[in-house]
């Protein structure tokens, strides 16, 4: 549930992976590369064909299909149950994205030079979504364009994507005027 709670002044947000096409390609690649493994499970256990130039053994080919089938079923997990959990308060500045990292990561305020909610290009300026570095920035992003970006008084910069801009722009400068 993304929220600003006045009384604490805390702003809390929780951001899913919305990129239908990266989520339908995948599964699109998935289907068909299961189809083609059943395929050749199918031509060459059930009908007694080889399967290709060089085929496996029946038991390799098994074993494959499982391992690959396996691995998209994998990578499809980590697509939708992906979350980045973003909590702001008077202490500072609380995220994880989860399943990569299991601890949250914390940021206090003392430490931040400078925050600011700011416009990129996921795919231009960092490659795209999920967890990436790049010219110094360390970013996390599951969907859209916006971050609040952190200058931290150690040189680092943290970039932490928002759907919520208006509302996390707001509360960043409500925060600020109670300071």
């Amino acid at each position: 549930m993304d929220s600003i709670d006045k009384t604490a002044m805390i702003y809390r947000e929780k951001q899913r992976f919305k990129q239908p096409a990266v989520l339908i390609s995948l599964v699109i690649s998935g289907v068909a590369t299961a189809g083609l493994f059943g395929f050749g499970i199918y031509r060459q256990i059930f009908l007694g064909q080889r399967f290709g130039n060089h085929p496996m053994s029946n038991a390799g080919l098994i074993i494959a299909t499982a391992v690959v089938v396996c691995l998209y079923l994998v990578i499809l997990f980590l697509f939708g149950f992906s979350t980045l959990t973003t909590v702001i308060g008077k202490s500072g500045i609380r995220f994880r994205f989860f399943p990569f990292q299991m601890k949250d990561r914390v940021i206090r305020w003392e430490e931040i030079e400078t925050s600011e909610v700011v416009t990129f290009n996921p795919l231009r300026d960092y490659g795209g979504w999920g967890i990436r570095s790049k010219k110094g920035v360390r970013v996390y992003n599951v969907s859209g364009n916006k971050g609040l970006q952190l200058k931290l008084k150690s040189g680092k910069i943290i970039l932490i994507g928002t759907q919520l801009e208006t509302e996390l722009t707001r509360f960043l400068t409500e925060l600020k005027n109670r300071s």
